[in-house]
């Protein structure tokens, strides 16, 4: 394509909103003419589905549940359900009552049982419960302000535990502890409670007195936090990686002193822009619809996505649960085999340019590119030579460098779109959230998928559970073995709890072996 066909197309097919400030580019994803036209039937098909989710339909049938992130920023649109009337009041309550609480502990007026003030947050949670907040914290935190200072707990791994408890040794008296869990069950979550409460005990300290929860009415959780500091709510019609705009990513956020209004409103502006029906001036529309092109048109499964920003690091972390958690489905809503999917990776520009942007411009061309660009430079740090005599801002550099790498993938038929924002601020973070939220939720309508179950993450828990039932077995099976071999004991215990010698099970005892006899954990340690 000719630098004139591609200005032409850019001229075209540029989308700039004006409130909130936001272009989307997609000129060099390179659709035919027909594409669009062709398209507008099932999107006006998904903006009316969109209508009825945001007025409070069913929309994630598999758990019965409506889905309402959206009312979140805007609750003034929430519906008033014979089943939950005072929907709009309980977002109200929840907003007032998260920044009067942060307020407080920012302010000195909520104490550490000694008297001191919360200087750290610790946040114990996983998945969208623990991103989320990390993504804001990271992009819009800054412990030189009058917030605390963030830490987070988002796995089951004794290493990655350790490691935030002896940043915070010495500090615990001073650490408000925040358990996220709509149920309270996770395991992952229950267990950085539990690790989290025996630190606490050792130090000689109340956990309780240090602790917040943000869960669902009457869950586990709810009722073992009762006498804690406080606990804020976690709806049922809000999932985890939707829950940015709720008390999971509020609560961190208000605490690190972060402008939750401007967040909420960036959010609330994206949704309102991207309900508009016209797809040529719909940001959120225009990029499912060069998802579905890339995926259905193309073959192309992967978006690697390059915010050339190191504040928004962990965007694509961020947006690799809600992309994939929310599109990688086996069936359609009619149970229909679709095997659906966009894969996302990337980590940020120009880091990647020395990484793996080899690979996007001259290896297999399977992918399409999500560039993430910021107009403003930031900070000033000083200013550096361009080699030419010229004093240039290093933002300069950066600029420079995501406009040459687009150039260079387009030169080589690589496929890319680019999404602008004016700076990274709280506004507009909760703008690309908002965009990226509406787009999943148009595309999901595009290829007809419940965008809001997770039927493969409740296979992988279930999986988990049956493996430490079996773990449970064999650890009583071992005391009454002779056996040396491992290959042998495997199987000799697998036939005592009852399993066939072909079962798979058998790899699963063999598996839990080597795993006890590594921790030191195994009665007998054979020679094989």
């Amino acid at each position: 394509m000719t630098a004139a066909q591609l200005w032409e197309r850019y001229q075209r097919h540029l989308c700039e909103c004006e409130t909130p400030k936001l272009a989307l580019d997609v000129s060099r994803m390179l659709f035919d003419d027909q594409f669009l036209p062709e398209m507008e039937l099932p999107v006006q098909q998904a903006y009316q589905a969109m209508r009825e989710l945001e007025a409070g339909a069913l929309a994630n049938p598999d758990e019965k549940r409506r889905v309402g992130h959206y009312w979140l920023r805007a609750p003034q649109l929430a519906p008033r359900p014979a089943d939950e009337p005072d929907i709009p009041e309980k977002i109200v309550k929840a907003r007032r009552e998260v920044e009067a609480f942060a307020a407080k502990v920012r302010a000195g007026e909520i104490t550490a049982p000694s008297g001191k003030p919360f200087a750290h947050a610790l946040v114990v949670g996983i998945g969208g419960s623990a991103l989320g907040p990390q993504f804001v914290s990271q992009a819009l935190g800054d412990t030189g302000t009058s917030g605390v200072a963030m830490h987070f707990m988002d796995n089951t791994d004794p290493d990655g535990m350790s490691r935030v408890l002896r940043t915070l040794a010495g500090k615990l008296g001073e650490t408000l502890v925040i358990v996220i869990s709509k149920s309270g069950d996770t395991p992952e979550t229950a267990n950085g409670k539990t690790v989290t409460e025996q630190a606490y005990a050792a130090a000689g300290l109340d956990f309780a007195k240090h602790a917040v929860a943000i869960t669902g009415e009457g869950s586990t959780l709810d009722k073992e936090a009762e006498p804690w500091l406080r606990r804020f709510p976690m709806w049922d019609w809000v999932g985890g990686r939707t829950s940015l705009g709720s008390a999971v990513g509020l609560l961190p956020a208000a605490l690190e002193d972060i402008d939750t209004e401007a967040l909420l409103d960036g959010m609330a502006a994206c949704d309102e822009v991207t309900r508009c029906e016209l797809t040529a001036e719909n940001p959120a529309a225009l990029l499912a619809l060069m998802w579905y092109y890339a995926v259905h048109e193309r073959g192309k499964c992967s978006m690697v996505v390059l915010p050339y920003k190191d504040l928004l690091e962990l965007f694509g972390r961020y947006l690799q649960q809600l992309v994939m958690e929310s599109l990688g489905k086996a069936l359609d809503r009619k149970g229909k085999r679709v095997k659906e999917g966009l894969a996302v990776y990337g980590n940020k520009g120009s880091t990647d340019q020395h990484a793996f942007v080899q690979q996007l411009r001259d290896g297999r061309n399977d992918f399409f590119v999500t560039f993430i660009e910021v107009l403003e430079h930031g900070a000033e740090v000083g200013t550096v030579p361009d080699g030419e005599g010229n004093a240039l801002s290093p933002g300069d550099f950066l600029h420079a460098f995501l406009q040459g790498t687009r150039k260079a993938l387009t030169d080589n038929g690589r496929e890319s779109l680019t999404v602008t924002i004016p700076r990274v601020d709280a506004r507009n973070v909760g703008v690309l959230v908002a965009l990226f939220e509406r787009a999943v939720g148009y595309y999901a309508e595009l290829v007809d998928l419940n965008a809001y179950n997770q039927p493969g993450v409740e296979a992988g828990k279930q999986a988990g559970a049956g493996v430490l039932a079996i773990r449970r077995e064999v650890v009583e099976a071992l005391e009454a073995s002779s056996e040396v071999s491992l290959a042998c004991l495997a199987e000799q215990v697998a036939l005592r709890l009852g399993y066939p010698c072909a079962s798979e099970v058998i790899e699963l005892v063999a598996k839990q072996l080597e795993y006890l006899k590594a921790n030191g954990q195994w009665p007998r340690c054979p020679s094989g």
